[in-house]
């Protein structure tokens, strides 16, 4: 490309620089920078090669004077939610996402999320799920279920749906807030109370028991709740199992701190054998 191909190309990049740049402050930079690109030929030597310096250079020059300028709009990296989590057997399936939360998702149920998960930790749901939230008070939590929107930053709670659109939240640790889609208002629930929307598009707070209270119960008694609520026997030296105990539960504890809760208070010693599901303590 000769010279003045390269200047003709030049100065119609010049002329696109925004409007708010008057057309006098245009020409004043054009003829500046002009004058130093293509100074007065006495002889005749390597055009392209300070034309083509001059082009790359170029950027940098319209940033000294103010009047870089972008060809289009900055476009966001939005990810689409593509990762799919389903639950198609008959026994609650637990779930680890990227940010370490968990999720302990309910039969026939499944949920959706983003690539980027870590920083944009939102969640379609259907179905039902209990979530124990890894707290980062930077990304807010948020799970979606038919027309509301749960938000946490570290808790636990359940979150209910079925084909009638009707949805359940309860809260079993920390706090969240509630909102329905289209609506202003917002709830703010406590551990302890479960938050109701479907029915003829109303919502409803009410308060549950989250706990199991066992006072002055058989200890091997807490065997058959084990089994029951988590699935795993529990094995007892046989001196035991008449010993009493008292204690109250989160209804939706992890196994190994009601495991460790039993160790400390009778000095014993257990080992957890995931594939037999099996607590064996002594």
């Amino acid at each position: 490309m000769d010279e003045k191909k390269i200047e003709e190309e030049l100065k119609k990049i010049w002329d696109e620089t925004p409007i708010s740049h008057t057309h006098d402050m245009k020409e004043a930079s054009w003829n500046d920078f002009h004058s130093k690109a293509f100074p007065p030929k006495k002889q005749k030597f390597r055009v392209w090669r300070y034309a083509a310096a001059a082009a790359a250079v170029l950027i940098f020059v319209l940033i000294g004077t103010g009047i870089y300028f972008n060809r289009g709009p900055v476009v966001q990296n939005i990810e689409l939610a593509s990762n799919v989590i389903e639950n198609t057997t008959s026994k609650i399936k637990t779930v680890f996402l990227p940010d370490s939360s968990k999720v302990e998702l309910s039969p026939n149920s499944r949920i959706r999320y983003a690539n980027n998960f870590v920083t944009n930790r939102k969640i379609e749901m259907e179905g039902e799920g209990y979530f124990k939230v890894k707290k980062d008070k930077k990304h807010p939590f948020e799970v979606s279920c038919n027309e509301t929107t749960t938000t946490v930053l570290g808790t636990s709670f359940t979150v209910k749906g079925n084909r009638q659109s009707e949805v359940s939240v309860s809260l079993y640790e920390g706090s969240v807030q509630m909102s329905i889609k289209n609506q202003d208002k917002k709830w703010i629930l406590v551990p302890g109370e479960t938050f109701t929307y479907g029915k003829n598009n109303t919502a409803l707070v009410t308060e549950f028991n989250r706990y199991t209270d066992f006072d002055n119960a058989k200890l091997i008694d807490l065997s058959t709740y084990l089994k029951e609520n988590y699935g795993y026997k529990m094995t007892l030296p046989q001196e035991y199992y008449n010993q009493k105990i008292t204690v109250r539960i989160n209804k939706k504890e992890d196994l190994k701190t009601i495991v460790q809760l039993i160790s400390e208070m009778y000095n014993l010693n257990f080992e957890i054998n995931e594939e037999l599901k099996e607590v064996t303590f002594q």
